[in-house]
């Protein structure tokens, strides 16, 4: 029998010809990632160890983008933490407020992420690097702090989904409405450690910045991991952003897996994700009236310039509804500044809305934009649990850039195929 792409990574750094899901293995690392909330963990985990230092000071990536600019006196100490161990080891890849941005939009931006690697991050949504044909998933503090020391983890192989798509999105259709719908369709533990691989014809209809999200949000569905195969879209993305060129792995033709789905993408609609599940996955004729209080742009799901440009196509000549507060928060400084210079951001403020620093902010209700009692916000973050924006009797839906900039305009959640 075969292997998935993601059981060809793990061997590869193993040292093993093959592995089978459920085995246990030591993999070598290619990136270990922390931030302004798990780093200072860890760090205070390494201290207790007898090995000082880290393993290599090039392959670790530091970044405070939670609560930054520091948003008081606990976060200013957090980021203090990481900022005297990134000098202290001389740590190459630690990005400080004015460089910062989203850890997992500024690591495949810095060009830092490579086909074929193995990345842990101390973070859930580090299974965005898939969308390179990387190995990526999140970890606790402690094996961050093990990765730091030894370059190493370990591993249970997953097993294997696979989703096979085809078709051709419409216009408002983005990579946020793919992965509402399958979450949707297999619920919030349906692919419980399981590799989430993305397939089919389907595939290069969807840009990078599809990918990006489609991946992140696979550990919405309980996944391990996500992974896309890596084609000339993903190479031209690569050299852009002078990554190395890593090593290419293809699934075998008779890899097992544990289910396998076929997704037509020219038949997802626009798909709004109702509280307190990111399974919890409808569309419009589905949808009463819902009035809302605010809307949130941004998060490193649907931050990226793409994502600002959708929304700012609706957004353009129009203002948001009376009394709707809307949040832009560009994914990176550069991505701020292409925004910049392109006029996005005037759009955003000509339209009443408000932009931030890159900042993860109010995606985990850490500030800039924390919901009161009662309040509900459209967010094109990634988590909509209870009290994850705030009070726990708020309520945060979850939708597309142009879902949230509609929804913007008509101070109700509001379809983007009227626009």
């Amino acid at each position: 029998m075969g292997m998935t792409m993601t059981q060809k990574i793990l061997a590869a750094h193993a040292g093993l010809d093959r592995v089978e899901p459920g085995q246990l293995i030591e993999a070598d690392l290619d990136l270990v990632l922390g931030n302004d909330i798990t780093a200072p963990v860890a760090i205070g985990e390494m201290d207790k160890f007898r090995k000082k230092g880290v393993f290599d000071n090039t392959k670790i990536a530091l970044v405070p983008d939670h609560f930054v600019p520091a948003k008081d006196i606990k976060s200013a100490e957090n980021c203090k933490c990481l900022r005297e161990f990134a000098k202290r080891n001389r740590i190459t890849n630690y990005f400080e407020v004015g460089e910062m941005g989203i850890e997992h939009a500024l690591l495949p931006e810095k060009g830092l992420i490579a086909p074929g690697d193995a990345v842990i991050g101390a973070d859930s949504h580090t299974c965005t690097y898939g969308a390179l044909g990387a190995f990526s998933t999140g970890v606790g503090s402690t094996d961050m702090a093990a990765g730091m020391a030894t370059g190493k983890a370990w591993f249970k192989v997953p097993s294997a989904i696979r989703f096979v798509l085809t078709g051709k999105p419409g216009k408002w259709v983005s990579g946020k409405d793919v992965i509402l719908h399958i979450i949707g369709m297999i619920g919030v533990d349906g692919a419980l450690y399981q590799s989430m691989e993305f397939t089919g014809p389907g595939v290069r209809e969807l840009s990078m910045d599809d990918r990006f999200t489609i991946s992140n949000m696979a550990i919405e569905a309980g996944g391990k991991n996500g992974i896309f195969p890596v084609d000339d879209l993903t190479i031209a993305y690569e050299k852009e952003h002078g990554a190395e060129p890593g090593t290419v792995y293809e699934a075998d033709p008779d890899a097992e897996y544990t289910a396998e789905y076929t997704i037509d993408l020219s038949e997802i609609l626009p798909t709004v994700a109702f509280p307190h599940l990111p399974g919890n996955a409808r569309t419009f004729g589905d949808i009463p009236d819902i009035p809302i209080d605010q809307v949130v742009i941004g998060s490193c799901t649907n931050g990226r310039i793409s994502d600002l440009r959708t929304a700012a196509s609706i957004l353009k000549g129009r203002h948001i509804a009376k009394g709707i507060r809307c949040i832009v928060i560009p994914a990176t400084e550069k991505i701020y500044l292409e925004a910049l210079k392109e006029g996005l951001l005037e759009t955003f403020i000509e339209a009443g809305c408000v932009v931030s620093t890159p900042t993860c902010g109010p995606c985990l209700g850490g500030y800039m934009g924390i919901l009161a009692d009662g309040e509900r916000c459209v967010s094109t973050t990634n988590r909509n649990f209870v009290g994850r924006m705030g009070a726990k009797t708020s309520e945060v839906y979850l939708a597309s850039p142009a879902t949230a900039a509609a929804s913007a305009v008509e101070g109700k959640i509001a379809d983007p195929t009227d626009y």
